[in-house]
Formats: C-alpha cells, sequence, structure tokens
C-alpha cells in the first residue's frame, strides 16, 4: 500500500509539473528525404510561477526516435544541445536542433520523435508530446560524377544527383544530393524548392565543380541555384520566360551561365524608396534670394 501511495504522488507530481512547464515539438515540414537535414524547434514555456535554470547539463535535453511500429530507432550520438540560459516565468525559449546526424533515419517510412526536458531545480523530467514526420523516397532524374581537389595528388571522386519528390503528395520539390561516386556515403542532401510535373531541370557542372541547376518552378517562371561540392546551395535566382526561355550554357572559359529569360532582381538591387515623410526632411527649403 505504502508503494502505491508513493508511486500515485510521484504521479501526481509528474503531471503537475508537466502543467507548469510545457514542452511542445514543431516542424517547419513534417516530409524529408533520407540524409536529409531534419530541423526541428523545441519550445519550451514556464508557468510555474518560479525561475527555472536550463542548460548547464549536456543531458538537460534529450530526444528519442521511433519507427511508427514500435521500433526503437538506432540513436549515433545524443544530439547536442548547448548553451545555458534562465528562463523566467511566463517566458517561452525556443531550442533549434538537427535530428538527421545522430539517428539511422535512411530508411523511408513514418517516424515520431519525443524530447525529455530534465529540470535539475526539481529533479523531475518532463515529455513532450509525439511528433510525427516521414522519410519519403525521391525519384532520381539525373547524375554526374565530378572531382573535387585534395591536398594529394589524386582528387576526391564525388557525384550529384538531382532527385524529386512528392511533398505533402500535392507539390513536387527538387532536391540535390552529394555522395561518393557508389552512394555509400552521402554528404548532404538539399531541397533546392519547388518544381511543375513537366520540368525537365537543366543541370551543369563548371570549372569550380560546382552543380548550377535551372529548372521550371511555374507556369512562366525559372529558379537557378549554384551547388557548393559540399553540398551547399546559394540562393536562389528567379527568371521570367520573357522575351525567350531561360537555358543554360558554358562559356569558352567552363563557366556557366543563364541566356535568354528575363532576371528578377533582388530585393537588395531595388532603389530604396523614402516616405513623403522622410522626403520632407531631407529636401531643404529654397529660401528667396535677399533684395540689394
Amino acid at each position: 500500500m505504502k508503494t502505491f501511495l508513493a508511486g500515485l504522488l510521484a504521479i501526481i507530481f509528474v503531471s503537475r509539473a508537466a502543467a507548469q512547464v510545457n514542452v511542445d515539438l514543431v516542424f517547419e515540414q513534417e516530409q524529408f528525404l533520407p540524409s536529409e537535414t531534419i530541423p526541428l524547434a523545441v519550445k519550451i514555456t514556464n508557468r510555474s510561477g518560479q525561475q527555472l535554470h536550463f542548460g548547464a547539463d549536456a543531458d538537460w535535453l534529450t530526444f528519442g526516435v521511433e519507427a511508427a511500429d514500435g521500433f526503437v530507432v538506432l540513436k549515433n550520438a545524443e544530439v547536442p544541445v548547448t548553451g545555458a540560459f534562465d528562463l523566467e516565468t511566463g517566458q517561452l525559449a525556443i531550442k533549434r536542433v538537427d535530428l538527421q546526424p545522430y539517428f539511422a533515419l535512411g530508411k523511408p517510412g513514418r517516424y515520431r520523435v519525443t524530447a525529455t526536458l530534465h529540470i535539475k531545480d526539481w529533479s523531475e523530467q518532463i515529455a513532450s508530446a509525439p511528433k510525427n514526420f516521414d522519410v519519403i523516397t525521391g525519384a532520381k532524374l539525373w547524375e554526374q560524377d565530378f572531382g573535387v581537389a585534395t591536398t594529394n595528388a589524386v582528387p576526391e571522386a564525388r557525384k550529384y544527383m538531382l532527385e524529386q519528390a512528392n511533398y505533402l503528395k500535392a507539390q513536387l520539390r527538387l532536391y540535390v544530393q552529394v555522395s561518393d561516386t557508389a552512394e555509400a556515403q552521402v554528404f548532404k542532401v538539399t531541397a533546392l524548392g519547388p518544381m511543375v510535373s513537366f520540368a525537365h531541370p537543366e543541370a551543369q557542372v563548371d570549372r569550380q565543380s560546382r552543380l548550377n541547376v535551372l529548372w521550371q518552378m511555374g507556369a512562366q517562371s525559372f529558379s537557378f541555384v549554384v551547388v557548393n561540392p559540399d553540398g551547399t546551395a546559394a540562393p536562389a535566382e528567379y527568371y521570367d520566360n520573357f522575351p525567350a526561355r531561360p537555358k543554360l550554357a558554358v562559356t569558352g572559359d567552363g563557366d556557366v551561365v543563364v541566356v535568354g529569360g528575363a532576371r528578377r532582381a533582388k530585393p537588395a538591387e531595388l532603389p530604396m524608396v523614402k516616405s513623403p515623410d522622410e522626403l520632407q526632411h531631407s529636401v531643404q527649403p529654397v529660401l528667396p534670394a535677399e533684395k540689394k
């Protein structure tokens, strides 16, 4: 009886603690390709009426992932969540992590992640509600091997691959994968952006071993992205199908450029427009000339 009462009191205390401190998980998207970055935001809300201290210990916030069938996913290492901070009552803190490097998520399927908050001040733990996400397969569109210069005489051989995936079963997305030539080691998978179903992306590797990709994203609009050999992508540029359809061309020096189409100006390239109030203060009144 004493053991039962002690367990009951512990459950009551934990439920009260969970009511005072909330842990919520938020994905910006809920579908990912194998080896793609899986960013997750953890929102911690303090309603306890007292200041709480987090981050001093390495295991103050831990994560677990399991498949929809209940199979626990292999964890390669603990997800690092660094930086100590104090959370006042009534405040919200957000910690962002990437799950992909720390769990074996190469198999397509449905998964769920749970975060556990360790409150050292109370010697208690609070678990979040599980959050579901999917690992989906992509359709290969194009691939090409390329070399990366190294300190040795022989360059490292890698492969670019373009894939498309039906994101949320309603929107096609274009992805790029950088791997070794056998695809045994994937260095990075990056989502490039939406695409139309009838698009046939153009791809060219330039003399710096960068991948240049041009594809149609709308009825009359195109996206252009340059991908580095490590898989990181530069900000996209956008072209309109006017006066001619844009396409890729290779110069005599081995550079890749977009010819045709009309490139849209980036926000930083647009002229600054001042408000009437700013103009009123910037323009000095012209005084009448003094009569001689």
